[in-house]
């Protein structure tokens, strides 16, 4: 074999592992509690998504994690973490294997694209809602970046003013909708980024009863999707550069409503507080 590749090959181990050997990690018993919460979750993500035979995506909200903690999920084998601020975003990102897929899920300011889009391992962005910042993305990708950055478009399924969000789509909607026009903007004008679906954070009176009855949110999502794919299936021009074997991601779900939302056909939840406890604010201990 090569030498250069072997070389390159056991640089790219240590580079993964540089991070876990320098930063302090947890304690024994806080791993055993983590790798035992993050399993529960695990095997409930697989007990809820098993009847639609796909693949689905745990991502762990670390917000406010200490490091130790993150690492000790990813020594779990736990790939996929989700971030609301983008300097944390940015600090934890430079402590931590390259390997992590990190998903941004928090507001997006247009004047953050640049930070954002240094991260080298930066997986997604779950919460665009607006051409500029869309734009803002696309141009501040560095050129060393190869694979395009996931997007996924925040609908505000609830209505709710405290949340961010493009309005839901209705069967009668016409193709100059604000979500289908910024869907094709980025297909079109955005050829560093990849549309991979919608996401949504629902109202907390849908998510504490999911339970009883289908939630409204994430039926709004789903009618939302389906709508879009149709228009976008419809214009040649796209030429199916968009989702994920031709469908559209769903991301929705939380810690106290993630099984329903896989139920109702989630493709990427979102749990945090059901992985690592209750969450303090920055600076709490």
């Amino acid at each position: 074999m090569n030498a250069r590749i072997v070389l390159g090959a056991l640089s790219t181990v240590s580079r993964l592992h540089m991070a876990s050997a320098t930063i302090q990690k947890a304690t024994a018993e806080r791993f055993q509690e983590l790798s035992e919460s993050l399993s529960e979750i695990q095997e409930r993500v697989r007990q809820a998504s098993s009847a639609s035979l796909k693949s689905t995506t745990l991502v762990a909200v670390s917000k406010y994690k200490p490091v130790p903690d993150i690492l000790a999920c990813y020594e779990c084998g736990q790939r996929d973490f989700g971030e609301n601020y983008v300097n944390e975003l940015v600090e934890k990102a430079q402590q931590l294997p390259a390997d992590i897929r990190w998903h941004f899920i928090g507001t997006l300011q247009s004047n953050k694209s640049k930070t954002l889009a240094s991260i080298p391992n930066i997986y997604a962005i779950q919460t665009v809602n607006s051409a500029k910042a869309a734009t803002a993305l696309n141009k501040s990708l560095p050129p060393q970046r190869t694979t395009p950055l996931n997007i996924l478009l925040q609908i505000n399924t609830s209505g709710e003013d405290a949340k961010s969000g493009l309005p839901p789509l209705a069967l009668t909607e016409s193709y100059d909708s604000e979500l289908v026009q910024l869907a094709r903007h980025i297909i079109i004008d955005c050829p560093r980024l990849h549309l991979q679906g919608l996401m949504t954070i629902g109202s907390l009176t849908q998510s504490v009863a999911s339970a009883e009855k289908p939630n409204e949110d994430f039926e709004t999502l789903k009618r939302t999707r389906d709508i879009l794919h149709e228009v976008l299936q419809q214009d040649p021009e796209l030429g199916g550069k968009w989702g994920v074997d031709g469908k559209l991601l769903l991301s929705m779900g939380m810690s106290s409503d993630f099984e329903a939302a896989l139920k109702a056909g989630g493709d990427i939840v979102r749990v945090g507080t059901g992985i690592f406890g209750a969450r303090h604010a920055k600076g709490e201990v």
